[in-house]
């Protein structure tokens, strides 16, 4: 006998101005199955979901669960149907705590009265049992996005939702969060929860699903069961042609110093410590440098010193020859090109239109001027350009407001801009983060022709099979110190996992420790 339906969703057709998101899609999800949602960037798989959760109400289709047809108007019924979502962004309040965060719309309420401690002992119990561990009086802003990730985690749980959907779950996390997200997802399915699971990561897809669904421009091009297909053949489906899955890449040919770090600090907003302690390295031109560690361990700060986003407390920082480490954000953006970790919150104004992002840092130039004024159709002119260069999917073109977008076209539009500018250096934070191997492979080899054309990538990263597969040189971070240099042809993941998890160091010398 087949494994039961819990739910159903049958001919759904979701429709946005000048796209359709959803076309006829049928999709079904078995009691105790963890089912993968696959497909390009704008392919649907988020407009799909969001119908589920009440976010979105269809042109046409119905909705089943346990066999009965339901309407889903909002996320209040998806929650009172046991449905429960992390979203790609997490919807969090930055200056709640965690635990006010999780019971948020869910409170335990006595005589009018909040009952926090009944709500804390509930949320500790939920913590324990399933690994997700969470200071609970931490403030949202101060924690790590994959600590934010848990606590998306332990408030479905907490309404004990029964439908857990996962939107890009393992896109900011490391490779042992996802390995601690993969075993959780499991012990869920074992207890007969049922997980819809959005991803673009074929590993993951096949690490841990029992079926897989794949769509592609808005239909759906079939359902498999995992155990039957390989990356090759998913990766194929879901993009329709083939996908080189390697990055090819001459040897480096570093040149001259285009940046040097010399005993830089940056100060951290959450301990009196520096986040940023003493680094100092360079990056030349011609070659692809990354810094590879786990999530939390001063890249961000690292960064936010270098672009200007925060101010450094010590060292210095030349680029090109020029000492920036006091300098605006302007100046030092006429030199480097900034692809950020945080796309919403550094990489887009997001009520703007497309095309008037994609000239934010350039309206100054004289062909984006008519008289003082912005020249609109030289604008959308360039931005149209961009757009078909690096195919990114809007519904009106230029026109498109950025926060209608999917995430991984949000980031496509940001890297066409930012390596459009051809500055001297790239600093490519996270550029792949929701991205899917179309859009992967097209990256990549963009980020690999800006290093033949002499220009210095710095690249962060938290994907391991990127770090090794696109740098030239590795330095691990660990505890806002630089703890080890590596060759990525003479090292291996487990080697660098080490480095990165503080359990080897090297001496400044280069000899492991």
């Amino acid at each position: 006998m087949a494994a039961e339906n819990v739910i159903e969703m049958l001919h759904i057709t979701k429709e946005f101005p000048g796209i359709i998101a959803n076309d006829d899609i049928t999709l079904q999800l078995r009691r105790g199955e963890i089912h993968a949602l696959l497909g390009e960037n704008g392919a649907g798989k988020s407009t799909l979901m969001s119908v589920l959760f009440g976010l979105y109400q269809p042109e046409a289709g119905t909705i089943k669960k346990d066999g009965r047809e339901v309407k889903i108007d909002d996320p209040n019924d998806a929650t009172a149907l046991g449905i429960g979502m992390v979203h790609q962004h997490f919807k969090l309040i930055d200056v709640f705590t965690v635990l006010d965060n999780i019971i948020l719309g869910a409170e335990t309420t006595r005589a009018g009265f909040l009952q926090k401690k009944q709500a804390r002992a509930k949320v500790e119990a939920l913590s324990q049992r399933y690994g997700l561990k969470v200071d609970l009086d931490a403030k949202v802003e101060d924690i790590t996005v994959g600590m934010q990730q848990r606590v998306e985690i332990l408030k479905m749980l907490y309404r004990d939702n029964e439908i857990l959907i996962f939107d890009e779950p393992t896109a900011v996390l490391t490779p042992q969060e996802i390995d601690e997200l993969m075993a959780t997802m499991k012990e869920f399915a074992k207890e007969g929860k049922s997980i819809l699971f959005i991803s673009h990561k074929l590993n993951e897809i096949m690490a841990v699903s029992d079926r897989v669904t794949v769509l592609r421009k808005g239909k759906c091009i079939g359902t498999v069961d995992t155990k039957d297909t390989d990356k090759q053949a998913l990766s194929d489906m879901m993009v329709g042609r083939s996908v080189q899955l390697e990055v090819k890449k001459a040897p480096a040919v570093p040149g001259e110093v285009v940046l040097s770090l010399r005993d830089f600090c940056v100060p951290s907003k959450a301990h009196k410590r520096d986040a940023v302690d003493h680094v100092s390295f360079d990056v030349r031109a011609g070659e692809i440098l990354c810094i590879a560690g786990i999530d939390g361990n001063g890249q961000t700060e690292l960064i936010h010193g270098l672009t200007g986003l925060e101010k450094s407390s010590g060292g210095t920082a030349v680029l090109c020859g020029k000492d920036i480490s006091h300098a605006s954000i302007r100046r030092r953006g006429s030199d480097m090109s900034h692809i950020p970790e945080d796309r919403h919150k550094h990489g887009l104004v997001l009520d703007l239109t497309l095309e008037q992002n994609m000239v934010l840092q350039r309206f100054r130039e004289p062909r984006f001027q008519h008289g003082g004024f912005i020249d609109k159709g030289a604008a959308r002119e360039y931005a149209q350009r961009l757009i078909e260069q690096y195919d990114v999917r809007s519904g009106q073109g230029p026109v498109t407001v950025a926060r209608s977008m999917s995430g991984g076209n949000q980031q496509k539009a940001i890297i066409a801009r930012e390596l459009d500018r051809e500055k001297s250096l790239v600093v490519a934070v996270q550029p792949t983060r929701g991205l899917d191997v179309g859009a992967i492979e097209h990256i990549h080899s963009q980020l690999v022709a800006e290093r033949d054309k002499g220009r210095a990538v710095l690249l962060v990263s938290l994907e391991l099979d990127e770090v090794m597969n696109l740098s030239d040189r590795i330095l691990v971070m660990y505890e806002g110190e630089i703890v080890g240099e590596f060759d990525p042809k003479q090292t291996d993941v487990q080697e660098l996992g080490l480095y990165m998890a503080g359990a080897k160091r090297m001496e400044k010398g280069g000899r492991p420790a």
